[in-house]
């Protein structure tokens, strides 16, 4: 029920979050290029206050892994390419496809990728390791 921003970006209108969630949910999941579109999409929509970010690639994750039985092995990830990518990704999300391409692996029981995934989520958000 609140607008936020961040660093000079804008997320969804809290009066519109519904509805964008709505369009969202609706978005094909059927290739990488369909599923980082609609990734993008809900980090646009922003709903919660805090842990947007770890959440959402916990949710990216859960999305590949069932329609391409893949996940990103985010422990390879760099973090400032990352961040960079994100930001750009509304108005052009090929950095971060590229990105995200090159870190998929098939090991998607993995505790180890899992683990360290969740790791480097949170270094991404600031956290130290």
């Amino acid at each position: 029920d609140k607008n936020i921003a961040k660093g000079g970006f804008r997320f969804a209108n809290s009066l519109y979050l519904d509805a964008a969630l709505a369009a969202v949910e609706k978005m094909p999941e059927d290739t990488f290029e369909h599923i980082i579109e609609k990734y993008v999409e809900m980090n646009v929509c922003h709903p919660f206050m805090e842990g947007n970010g770890r959440s959402t690639r916990i949710w990216l994750d859960m999305i590949l892994k069932r329609s391409l039985g893949k996940v990103v092995n985010w422990q390879y990830v760099d973090k400032d390419q990352y961040l960079s990518a994100m930001e750009r990704s509304p108005i052009n999300d090929l950095e971060l496809r590229y990105l995200l391409s090159q870190n998929l692996t098939s090991d998607t029981e993995s505790r180890e990728v899992i683990f360290k995934g969740i790791e480097q989520s949170y270094y991404y958000e600031g956290y130290e390791k």
